[in-house]
Parts: C-alpha cells; structure tokens; sequence
C-alpha cells in the first residue's frame, strides 16, 4: 500500500541519507546482459520530481515506446555507474558528474528478457539543466512524487510485450498521453519508495 505521508521530508539531502542505510543486494546472474540506468530526481518546496524518459518507436529494441530511466548497455570495460552516465549523456544530454550522487539500488533482473540492471540515483543541483532528446528518446518529462504516491494511479494494467499481451502492476502518468509506467522501471520505483520509506 503506497501512502501519502512524509514526502515533504524527501530532500536530496535525506534521500542520500537513505540510501546510506540501504542493504545493496548485487545480483550475479549469469548469460545476463548487463544494464544500467540513472533515476534522475530534484526537489521542489514539499515535494520532489523524477525524470522519466519515453522511448523512441524502433523495431529492433524490445522497450519501444516505453516510459523508462535513462541508460543502456554496460559496455566492456565499463563499470555499471560509468555506463548509467554516459549513456544518459548520450541519450538525453544530462552531465551526471556535475550532479549529486545519491546511492545505488539493489539490482534486479528482467523477468521477460535476459538483462541484469543497476540502478544509480542522482540529483539535480545545477539549475541549468535542460535535458535534449535524441533519436533513441520520444520524450523527456518530469513526474512529482506526490503524484506517483497517488494510490488511485497505482493499478493492473494489460500491456504488449514482444507479440504478446499481459496483466502486469502498473503506475499511470499524471501526463494523459503516456503509456503507464511497468516492468524493470516500475520495480526499480517502487524499490526507491521503499529506501525512502514512502510505502
């Protein structure tokens, strides 16, 4: 049960304090392709925003049109954190380095396709920040965490996933023209309210 209280306290500040209380759980799971991605949050008085990107149409990727965090593929070499910052760099032009870094969830692993995904927090304390959409993002948008701790926008939803149709737990947009939020997305938020304690 998602509930309403205490978001008011959710400074970035505090928010690192969480995630410094947090149990990393690091899956190692094998023939998993590694990912990483970046929860992007900045404070507003009394509440807090995250972005959320909306994935570009495009056959070859299982995620088309998908609400998601910025990242992608951890690349040989690479160290999962580096590869969330530079793949939000490329994909929405948003320099993470300059930015406060917050804490690491625990890992998951997708429950449709093979990846193992990592996910890093960050806060935005430059205010110039003004994400640019690629070719790989439809849409970049910001979300209040008062909205998504709504219990009314927290529902079942029936969604397509490679040619098939299924009845998943789903989070619906304030924004009227997006997909609801699912998946590998979907838990890794509702994982950061837990380390807030907002559920």
């Amino acid at each position: 049960m998602v509930h309403r209280h205490r978001q008011s306290q959710q400074t970035l500040p505090a928010i690192a304090e969480s995630f410094s209380r947090h149990q990393l759980i690091k899956k190692y799971a094998e023939g998993r392709t590694r990912a990483a991605v970046a929860m992007i949050l900045r404070e507003l008085p009394g509440d807090l925003e995250i972005l959320f990107i909306e994935r570009a149409s495009d056959e070859h990727d299982p995620w088309s049109g998908h609400l998601a965090f910025p990242g992608g593929k951890v690349e040989l070499g690479e160290q999962a954190r580096q590869a969330a910052e530079r793949e939000t760099q490329e994909e929405i032009g948003i320099d993470l380095g300059a930015e406060r870094y917050l804490g690491r969830m625990s890992d998951i692993i997708g429950a449709n396709l093979p990846v193992r995904v990592s996910c890093f927090a960050y806060g935005v304390v430059t205010s110039s920040v003004q994400p640019i959409v690629s070719r790989e993002v439809r849409d970049v948008f910001w979300v209040k965490l008062s909205d998504i701790l709504m219990p009314e926008r927290h529902q079942t939803a029936m969604v397509g996933f490679s040619g098939a149709t299924m009845k998943v737990p789903a989070i619906v947009m304030p924004q009227p023209d997006k997909p609801v939020l699912w998946g590998l997305t979907y838990r890794l938020l509702m994982q950061f309210l837990e380390i807030i304690q907002v559920r």
